[in-house]
This record gives structure tokens, sequence and C-alpha cells, in this order.
């Protein structure tokens, strides 16, 4: 092939006249995937069920950048709902080429029995887990996935968890109120299985992969901050910024040839 045949990096990266959808789209990982996507000229659909959380996305977007974006308030276990999204996208932006399942459940809604000893953790959580980390998924992915084969470039990106793919190190979370719930990591685990199903389902037209970021500093006991950077090879926990370059990557033309993979951004965690 020669060198004149390639197509530059800029146009390959280029997310100009494309639409994404990006649930979660109100909290820091969705934030900066929403914000990455943008300057790179996509139109950004923002869900999330903190409706002033997502507005406030959307009113940054739109005074950076002057694609057409949108913000959706949803519930992420309300199926019904979630179904009617993509036509919704569709109707008031044109398109959908990418969906970014980001949402997760982490114990936030008052259900008891998350963040406990396993002996402890309730069905409940159990449940909302599984509802909002993978059933929300594949009902977004089914409802998306005539829109997203339109061009025959389409891209889904999960965004999972290192919990999906090793086990936890309960020894981290010693002396502190932090725990690890089964069913996150039971989620995640499906979730990646689920992209791979995706990815031999819906080929050669929808490109499907994960991103399994591993722990994410967010201001937790120093205790558990000192005892997971010692086990990470790069020295510190993860921040919203390391995702985005995964996420363009993925999103963009740069990953045409790539699908069914799950990408590790964990500075090293599971490579021990």
């Amino acid at each position: 092939m020669s060198t004149k045949s390639i197509q530059s990096i800029h146009d390959l990266l280029s997310l100009s006249g494309k639409t994404a959808l990006i649930t979660g789209g109100g909290g820091y990982i969705g934030r900066a995937i929403g914000y990455a996507f943008a300057e790179l000229g996509a139109n950004v659909v923002c869900l999330d069920k903190d409706g002033q959380a997502v507005q406030q996305v959307i009113e940054e977007l739109n005074k950076d950048f002057s694609n057409s974006h949108m913000a959706i308030e949803a519930d992420m276990m309300d199926d019904t709902f979630l179904r009617s999204v993509p036509d919704k996208v569709v109707k008031a932006v044109g398109s959908l080429d990418i969906l970014v399942n980001n949402a997760a459940f982490t114990g936030d809604t008052g259900l008891t029995g998350w963040g406990v000893p396993f002996a402890k953790q309730s069905i409940d959580a159990w449940k909302a887990a599984i509802d909002v980390n993978l059933t929300s998924v594949f009902s977004l992915c089914q409802a998306s996935a005539t829109h997203l084969g339109k061009t025959g470039k389409g891209s889904i990106i999960n965004v999972a968890s290192i919990y999906g793919v090793v086990g936890p190190d309960n020894a981290l979370y010693e002396g502190t109120e932090m725990g690890n719930p089964s069913a996150y990591g039971a989620s995640k685990g499906g979730l990646i299985q689920f992209t791979r199903y995706l990815a031999t389902e819906l080929a050669p037209n929808i490109r499907a992969n994960s991103i399994s970021p591993g722990g994410v500093w967010r201001d937790q006991p120093s205790a558990f901050v000192e005892r997971y950077i010692k086990r990470t090879p790069l020295g510190r926990m993860a921040t919203e910024q390391d995702m985005i370059g995964t996420a363009v990557y993925l999103a963009s033309d740069l990953s045409e040839y790539v699908t069914g993979q799950n990408i590790l951004v964990d500075g090293g965690w599971t490579a021990w």
C-alpha cells in the first residue's frame, strides 16, 4: 500500500457530523468523554438520572462548541423510556453513530446491602446493579442498533471495570467504610461478555468494545489510596482524563478494524 493512500490521522480522528449518546453523561467520566467528543466535532447527547447535572454539561458544551447538543433526564431502570431514547435522538439531532454505555449503579440510591460484607449484601442491591449496569445496556443497544448501523461505521463503547476481569482484594478496604459488592463485579464481567456478543452479532456495520477503568480517584480514605497506589505500576489512581484517549480511539475511525475488545485503562493494575 502506498503511503499516499493512507488517511491522515486528523481525518481518522474526526467525529465531525457524528452523534454520540452517552449515558451517565452528567458524571465525571461521562462529562469528560462528552467534552472530548464535542471538541472533535460530534453532536453530543448526554443522558443521566440527575437532570440538573446533565443540563449543566450541555450548557457548557453549547458555550464552547457550535455543534448540536442535547440533555436527557432518565431513570436507567425505566426500560420503556430507555427504548424510546434512540428515536428521540435521531429525530432531534439527525443521526446516532456512537453509543457510550457509561451509567453505573454505585449504591447511592438509598438501598441497603451494597458496600457491606458479602453475607450482608442484599438481593435488592444486586438486582439494581444488574438492572443499571447490564440490563439497561441490553435495552439501549437493541433499540439503537438500526440507527447505529446505517452508515456502516457505528460504534458501541461499554464502560466496564477491572473488577469485571479480576476479583477484589479486600485488604484494600480494611479500616475504611468502603467495600466491593459482588453485584458490581458480576455485572461488569457480564458487560464485557455482552460486548463480545455484540461484536459478532452486529458486525460488520457496528463495532462494539469495552473500556475497563482501574480505580478512579474520588477523595477516598487515605489508607485505601495508599494501598491502591502501592499495587499500581504507574504509581497513582486514575482520573477522568485517563479515559478520554481510549474512548476517542474506539469512537473514531482510528479503530475501524477493532471490535470485541476490552481495553484495560488501569495503570498496570492487572499486569501483575
